[in-house]
């Protein structure tokens, strides 16, 4: 049974004020630090290694579908930006533009990176010249740079880490399959690795990326009811292509233009497993994000020096399987020892004390659930640890999932869409006119945005309740991040 009972007086309680919640588990789980440059942080070591952890799944899966790693330069001239005016225009207000080298005055601007489709467009020209090296499908790991008026750690900052793909396509259909494959791929890593659901569809025109034909996005669910767009990937067409003169000669030795996507996740998902799995006592860590899986804790082994001896054993077995394994044998007290790593999220703790070694058993707590079990030392410990792991990812998994399932409203009546998203019940499930007015109207009267055309288009009315005009689209509106 979870565990109502607030035992940790250092996180603000969810209900009290969210925000602080959120802002304490960053600062006391040592996931992070401000600077003295405004909008940018420190990822300290413990939230260094769950980002690690998100990049060692994505990379995997990015290189079973045939993608290749490459870097591209953090500074953009100005000339490659003017290009596309459609992208500049969609970037220009959170550029950062070096001016200065060397202490002298540059000749071209240079703009940080906001993201980097001129840079990979501009490579692409170079290297691409017949239809036999299509498809290109490259991945980049970096940071970028977007002058952001508010910021929030991982959630929104003027620099942050994320992977960007970029590919090169011979079709439509190719390309818009990479699309559509690469958000199946995201959608994956929500449910093996974050252990929550994301709700996937189309971006309506005015939220989608700028110069792109089509924008998906995955959208994940806050306990507060709002929205976090937690990843997208775009349909280029061939617009890109046009602009930096990317061309092949195909097999008649006839000139062609190539069709392009680029889709990505920054450390925006940090934020999102902090809000939607967290609770008052700290983080709550999927297993495959956590730095540490399992944490040992040996009880009173002062006192009988076998105690110590089997803990190391055990923290052995489990190494060896590939477990991330703490054993913790510090001079500090077992009650901070258990509230320490509640705080940061250790899915797994294993404790053993003197009487526990006399009977012959040892206690394992979950910290999702705090389900408590005592099982035999004469057992396999390692087969029960991974059992134990993947019950807790399903566990975690079937927790979101009804979360979100519980708070996709639908709504009938404009009385009814102004409920859901001024209370911050979740999404509002709405037949939509399709149309930017009242998409506009909804943002000024709600302050929410349309998140997502959900793939399932199962109409359950006619009319678009905020426009009574005739409805086109099942929409997803909701406040959001």
């Amino acid at each position: 049974m979870e565990n109502s009972i607030k035992k940790n007086s250092q996180i603000t309680p969810r209900e009290e004020n969210f925000a602080q919640w959120y802002t304490d588990i960053c600062l006391k789980c040592e996931l992070m630090s401000y600077t003295s440059t405004k909008g940018f942080i420190i990822y300290r070591p413990y939230g260094f290694a769950i980002w690690e952890n998100i990049k060692k799944y994505l990379d995997e899966e990015f290189k079973k579908t045939g993608h290749q790693n490459v870097y591209m330069p953090c500074l953009i001239p100005e000339h490659l930006l003017l290009k596309e005016k459609e992208h500049v225009e969609g970037f220009a207000p959170e550029c950062a533009v070096v001016t200065i080298g060397g202490k002298k005055e540059l000749e071209e601007k240079l703009y940080v990176r906001p993201t980097s489709e001129t840079l990979f467009c501009d490579h692409f020209k170079d290297i691409l010249h017949s239809y036999k090296d299509l498809p290109i499908k490259y991945n980049q790991w970096c940071s970028v740079v977007r002058w952001e008026k508010t910021t929030k750690p991982f959630l929104r900052g003027s620099e942050f880490l994320w992977q960007e793909g970029h590919t090169l396509h011979r079709t439509e259909v190719e390309a818009r399959e990479e699309a559509l494959n690469m958000l199946k791929v995201y959608g994956k890593l929500g449910k093996e690795c974050l252990c929550f659901p994301f709700s996937l569809g189309k971006k309506t025109d005015k939220e989608k990326f700028a110069g792109a034909l089509e924008t998906y996005s995955i959208e994940a669910l806050m306990p507060d009811g709002q929205a976090l767009q937690a990843g997208t990937t775009h349909y280029f067409g061939d617009g890109f292509a046009k602009h930096y003169d990317i061309k092949y000669l195909d097999e008649n030795n006839t000139l062609q233009v190539p069709f392009q996507t680029s889709w990505g996740v920054s450390t925006r998902l940090i934020g999102a497993v902090i809000m939607v799995h967290g609770d008052d006592n700290g983080l709550v860590l999927p297993p495959l994000v956590a730095p540490t899986q399992v944490v040992i804790i040996p009880i009173r082994a002062n006192q009988d020096k076998e105690v110590l001896k089997t803990c190391k054993k055990i923290e052995q077995k489990l190494s060896k399987k590939g477990i991330r394994v703490l054993l913790d044998n510090s001079d500090k007290t077992p009650g901070f020892k258990f509230n320490q790593y509640e705080m940061k999220g250790v899915p797994l703790r294993i404790e053993l004390g003197p009487k526990d070694l006399q009977n012959k058993v040892l206690s394992m707590i979950r910290r999702f659930d705090y389900l408590k079990k005592q099982v035999s030392l004469e057992e396999d410990i390692v087969k029960l640890v991974v059992k134990e792991l993947e019950e807790i990812s399903n566990g975690m998994y079937k927790k979101a999932e009804q979360f979100l399932d519980s708070h996709i409203i639908e709504v009938h009546t404009e009385e009814e869409l102004k409920d859901v998203l001024t209370n911050n019940k979740g999404y509002a499930k709405m037949m939509w006119d399709g149309t930017r007015e009242t998409e506009d109207l909804i943002k000024e009267r709600y302050q929410a945005t349309a998140r997502c055309l959900p793939f399932n288009q199962m109409k359950f009315g006619d009319i678009d309740p905020v426009s009574k005009k005739k409805a086109k689209y099942v929409c997803l509106f909701c406040r959001a991040y």
